[in-house]
């Protein structure tokens, strides 16, 4: 069945209502504050994905980030580039009106799960076998587009580097099926995820199934590339499961509270990027990314800044504060 015929079997009906509801809310608020970018409805859809973006993915990469397998989005945005390449050419070759976004999320999640496989089997660490797959993943990309078969490499951009005025009605639609899986995944299963994500063993031992929990978390990574890819593109969409964690690290005490603050910083970059892009004409994911990294260095100075003012001045030597230390430590 092909996503047109999904959408006219009344399947996702209530998020096509969503979407013109949204539409609706936009355009009364751009009546109301006159900017440009809330007149055109393209706007709108790229603007709900962007901001679903900005949820899914700090909360996936908080977990990445503290598994230090911050690489795997990466590695997972070039094979969902193969996904793209393998939808366009069945539609050129048969003719079968899938969206290359629906084949995206089935090879990079056959890619991911193919990641921890390769580790389990061979013993290889995790950045060999992400290295292993991302070289696969693009390179059959790179030959399906090449094969040139009806124009297929026409509009290869906007899946390399993201497009505002490309996410349709059907691509959002899909990304808002995609939130409401990884949300109530994550969900289900958070203090698991959080047991295997700071301590594999000990989890093992009290019976959790470490290896299962690790592909959930892979598979839910491999969703999240194929959705913020729409308005990133291949090459600059796993910035975000890292930039805005990295940052919220730098101003947290805690797991819950650097995916709070990722969240709000993700949020932050996506709707100043989108602006900035929309009025200077330049690619949305490459201005999302520099004013993620600008939000990053300036957490990185405030949380330096919260550090001294914690610690307060060093006393003098000789003082009767730098004595009581002194004697304190001993």
């Amino acid at each position: 069945m092909t996503s047109a015929a999904v959408a006219q079997s009344g399947v996702l009906t209530p998020l096509y209502r969503l979407l013109e509801l949204w539409s609706q809310l936009l355009f009364a608020l751009g009546d109301l504050t006159g900017l440009e970018l809330l007149q055109y409805q393209f706007m709108h859809r790229a603007i709900l994905v962007g901001l679903c973006i900005g949820v899914i993915a700090p909360l996936i990469g908080t977990f990445l980030v503290h598994r230090q397998l911050a690489l795997i989005g990466d590695a997972l945005a070039h094979t969902a580039f193969a996904g793209v390449a393998v939808g366009l050419f069945l539609n050129s070759v048969l003719e079968l009106g899938v969206s290359p976004y629906l084949t995206a999320v089935v090879v990079a999640v056959i890619a991911a799960l193919l990641i921890e496989l390769i580790s389990e089997v061979t013993d290889a660490y995790n950045d060999v076998s992400m290295a292993i797959v991302l070289s696969t993943g693009f390179a059959l990309g790179t030959v399906l587009i090449s094969i040139n078969a009806g124009g297929l490499a026409v509009g290869v951009n906007q899946y390399l580097f993201g497009n505002l005025s490309t996410v349709s009605r059907e691509n959002a639609v899909i990304m808002l099926v995609l939130f409401g899986v990884i949300a109530t995944v994550v969900g289900v299963t958070r203090n698991q995820l959080l047991y295997v994500t700071f301590d594999e063993t000990a989890a093992e031992v009290s019976g959790l199934s470490v290896a299962w929990y690790n592909r959930v978390m892979v598979m839910l990574t491999a969703l999240v590339v194929v959705g913020a890819m729409q308005i990133m593109g291949v090459i600059l969409v796993a910035a975000m499961l890292v930039v805005p964690v990295a940052g919220a690290t730098q101003l947290s005490r805690s797991f819950t509270q650097s995916l709070l603050v990722a969240v709000v910083l993700s949020q932050l970059a996506i709707v100043l990027g989108i602006t900035v892009a929309y009025y200077v004409g330049a690619t949305a994911g490459g201005v999302i990314v520099l004013v993620a990294v600008a939000i990053y260095v300036a957490a990185v100075v405030l949380g330096k800044l919260q550090s001294v003012r914690a610690e307060g001045p060093a006393p003098d030597i000789g003082s009767i504060e730098a004595v009581d230390s002194e004697e304190s430590g001993r």
